[in-house]
């Protein structure tokens, strides 16, 4: 769903995004509607000016807070225009959303492999629009030959996996020193 706040692609990644999640555990305020981004930024001062940068860009923030060890929560609201997307996001029909819900993801990704670059369709066009490739996929991890039209091409939404929870964060934590 973080396309869907039009956040700056590379601003994310230089800034140290983790993560987005629809709830925060740890926080006491849980707001509805939104999406709690995460992340450990490596330059406090550059993070800093994204912050501010996006306060200016958007009405979207709700707020922003800080956890031990550097990390950084800051909460979006999600776009009213795309409520009903986010209901058949979470029912897993992903494949239903609406056509201005789907274009606000990239159909290409740009990828490195072995020193080249490569255009591939995102994942998220690929799910959309249930392409052969997944379809296939799924019939092979399945062990079946058909497939029924009204199938989904990815697993089922499940809310556990989109809390940040006091685990969660430490397990990033972890992840992150493994890299320093």
């Amino acid at each position: 769903m973080v396309p869907t706040i039009k956040t700056p692609k590379n601003s994310l990644r230089n800034n140290g995004f983790i993560n987005a999640y629809l709830k925060d555990d740890m926080s006491d305020t849980n707001y509805k509607d939104c999406i709690y981004i995460l992340f450990k930024p490596k330059n406090i001062d550059l993070f800093k000016d994204f912050l501010d940068s996006e306060y200016e860009r958007t009405k979207q923030i709700v707020e922003d807070y800080d956890y031990e060890g550097g990390f950084v929560v800051v909460v979006y609201s999600l776009d009213k225009k795309f409520k009903e997307d986010f209901k058949l996001i979470k029912k897993g029909m992903y494949s239903k959303t609406s056509k201005s819900f789907q274009k606000s993801f990239p159909k290409v990704i740009k990828l490195m492999k072995n020193g080249l670059h490569r255009d591939e369709l995102s994942l998220q066009y690929r799910i959309f629009n249930k392409t052969p490739d997944l379809i296939e996929y799924w019939q092979d991890k399945l062990g079946i030959t058909y497939w029924d039209e009204n199938m989904e091409v990815w697993s089922e939404f499940k809310i556990e996996n989109e809390v940040l929870t006091k685990k969660v964060l430490n397990e990033n934590r972890k992840i992150i020193e493994a890299k320093s």
